[in-house]
């Protein structure tokens, strides 16, 4: 049922594997493509022998055939696989295009169908735009026909604010670029600049008024201390006009 359904609206469709997405890169790419689960890959191709016979991914120019490539890379999102058939190692006709985003597989759409949906769009609209105007249009008897416009701008209004409201970002909008900032982040970290620390208090003019008081008190008790411990020969007078003092008296030592 998923092969018939694949073969009839192969645009419509989609494959991913997430065991694989975490870890997708250049080198791994086409053997995410060629996964056995996957709808878009033909296993009658010749990169099935080259993988049987662990050759490179080189030998494809030698050999004739159905074969995929990797047409396009842009890391870490996009990748770009050609189906083609090779006549020789010069000569290849394309037959198909398939993009991976975001590890997602779809199969790009061909000329024909790009322009058959651009039509059918346009009359789309068209047929809309008919209608709509249809829908202004009023007839009477005695007046004939007129156009009245307010009643269906204020509905047109107020739908447009809804749609607006209501319009939201897709999964691979929200996660995948919040997974692409976290890697940008992690590879350029921001510089983190330290604020200056901040200026000391500024102490009040009381408070330094208060402490050189409390110094020159302190002073003054120290001299007032020091004063009682002079010696007796300090305190004497000063001998005047030549006149000596009386000798001092020895204490006499007992035999």
């Amino acid at each position: 049922m998923n092969e018939r359904y694949y073969k009839e609206a192969p645009l419509s469709i989609s494959w991913h594997d997430t065991a694989w997405i975490p870890v997708l890169n250049p080198g791994n790419v086409m053997d995410y493509f060629s996964d056995r689960s996957n709808p878009f890959y033909d296993r009658t191709c010749n990169n099935e022998v080259v993988k049987m016979q662990r050759l490179g991914l080189e030998q494809l120019n030698n050999m004739s055939g159905l074969e995929y490539i990797l047409l396009h890379v842009q890391e870490p999102i996009l990748y770009v696989v050609r189906k083609q058939h090779r006549h020789s190692s010069t000569q290849v006709t394309p037959l198909a295009d398939y993009y991976i985003i975001a590890g997602i597989v779809y199969q790009a759409p061909d000329l024909c169908s790009v322009i058959n949906s651009r039509l059918l769009n346009t009359t789309h609209y068209l047929q809309s735009a008919f209608e709509e105007a249809l829908s202004f249009s009023r007839y009477h008897p005695s007046k004939g026909y007129w156009w009245e416009f307010k009643e269906k701008q204020q509905d047109t209004k107020n739908k447009k604010k809804e749609k607006k409201k209501d319009e939201q970002g897709s999964i691979f909008q929200i996660q995948r670029v919040d997974a692409l900032l976290e890697d940008l982040s992690k590879r350029f970290p921001p510089k983190s600049i330290q604020p200056p620390p901040p200026p000391p208090p500024e102490k009040p003019i009381d408070q330094e008024n208060k402490s050189s008081e409390e110094k020159v008190d302190v002073k003054l008790e120290k001299e007032e201390d020091e004063t009682p411990t002079q010696s007796a020969a300090q305190r004497r007078p000063a001998p005047t006009d030549g006149i000596k003092p009386p000798p001092d008296k020895k204490p006499k030592l007992l035999r």
